[in-house]
């Protein structure tokens, strides 16, 4: 009997995992997580959104498995009875210097087949957020919003419901190749709150998966993959309109990004439960999992300051950063650059509200990773990099990631 494993509870891993379950329902399925609950990181601390495909490079992985992904988030939404509302995106471009940006925009989205695309002049945008302000936009109606928390807790359920483990406080601390011919793998975890010698609880596998998020290259690494790319955590802050606010923002708002970064910067977001957020920014988080400013790990900042991407980065965008930190300290300025989309917007009609941690993972040269990167280890596939829109995407990724596990689609060369 096959005994196939999973390291992460959050999205990616649970779709892993259940996807396993459906191809080959007489293996043994266990998925390991550090966290006392699934989702409990990026997936839990994203925006919701189920995005349509319009900003990835066409035949990127990225742009192929979202637009697989958003079909099959949506069916599995229906069937578990799970919000899935179209709430539509107007991304808009504020000045005529935007405009050629636009463009290329709504060039890549009807190449990667994103439905019922609209481009829009400055009286269309406010025909569809009566609020906003520019001369133009591009309006993807089909863009959607659902609750990933749920989504993944229902993922956990159907794991569990087809005979797998979801198998929470247990950190793993090391992975080896074990047996005969060095073709299993041996995860030794830990408890969590315990010491190294307390425990050693080990689970032998014969294929594992490595969806580790914010802790990836770590845990890649334990199962001998290379230090590239390394992970440099970002911490993206946002705001909430208050309740009496809201009507100012129908569904999605987004700036034209900055194609030489894969922050798509300040935007209005609402949620499933009505709140609309907004934000976010990009500061350099000082811990993995530090989603507040006090929060410091000084073994995590230590490993992102000796990493040499990160420095390269640096040198390249540090104008970037300080822009940023100086949004992440004055709510004024943070608000100054909302108001550009949505003009009637204050710093008085915004409350804090929670942050999430963006698992950015970076090359030795400093090239920030934007596509999906999968290493292939033998036995043991690790997901390197899953930024957003890997929660769209995230039921694609399992199709894609369990087709080479099994041997049915080619391993990344």
């Amino acid at each position: 009997m096959e005994r196939i494993g999973v390291v992460g509870a959050g999205i990616v891993g649970l779709a892993v995992a259940r996807r396993v379950t459906q191809l080959r329902p007489d293996a043994v399925v266990t998925v390991l997580d550090k966290e006392d609950r699934v989702a409990a990181h990026q997936t839990g601390h994203n925006s919701g959104v189920v995005h349509a495909g319009l900003y990835y490079a066409p035949g990127s992985l990225k742009a192929t498995l979202c637009r697989r992904g958003v079909g099959l988030l949506r069916e599995f939404c229906a069937e578990h009875a799970l919000p899935f509302e179209e709430a539509g995106k107007l991304v808009v471009a504020v000045d005529e210097s935007e405009l050629p940006a636009l463009e290329r925009i709504r060039e890549r989205a009807v190449a990667n087949a994103v439905p019922d695309l609209r481009p829009l002049d400055a009286a269309g945008l406010r025909d569809v957020e009566p609020h906003a302000a520019g001369v133009a936009a591009l309006h993807s109606p089909r863009t959607a919003i659902t609750d990933f928390v749920a989504v993944t807790a229902a993922l956990g359920r159907d794991v569990e419901a087809a005979g797998g483990r979801v198998l929470l406080g247990r950190e793993v601390t090391a992975v080896e190749r074990t047996g005969p011919t060095r073709e299993q793998v041996t995860v030794t975890t830990r408890r969590s709150g315990l010491s190294r010698a307390d425990d050693g609880e080990r689970f032998t596998f014969d294929r594992l998966v490595v969806c580790a998020g914010l802790q990836s290259d770590v845990v890649a690494r334990r199962a001998g993959d290379d230090a590239a790319p390394a992970i440099v955590p970002f911490r993206g802050e946002y705001w909430t309109l208050r309740p009496e606010r809201t009507s100012l923002v129908r569904g999605l708002i987004y700036p034209v990004p900055d194609p030489a970064y894969p922050f798509l910067g300040v935007h209005f977001t609402r949620r499933v439960d009505g709140r609309v957020d907004v934000g976010p920014n990009a500061v350099l988080a000082l811990a993995r999992e530090g989603y507040r400013r006090r929060d410091v790990a000084l073994r995590d900042l230590g490993s992102t300051l000796a990493w040499p991407g990160f420095r390269s980065m640096a040198r390249s965008h540090w104008r970037m950063g300080l822009g940023e930190m100086a949004g992440s300290a004055s709510r004024t300025l943070f608000m100054r650059r909302a108001r550009r989309y949505v003009p009637e917007v204050t710093a008085a009609d915004v409350v804090p509200a929670p942050a999430g941690v963006r698992a950015q993972a970076v090359d030795r040269d400093g090239g920030l990773v934007d596509d999906f990167r999968i290493s292939d280890l033998g036995p043991v596939l690790a997901v390197r990099n899953a930024p957003s829109p890997a929660a769209t995407s995230s039921l694609a990724i399992a199709e894609h990631v369990v087709a080479m596990l099994l041997g049915t689609a080619p391993r990344p060369v």
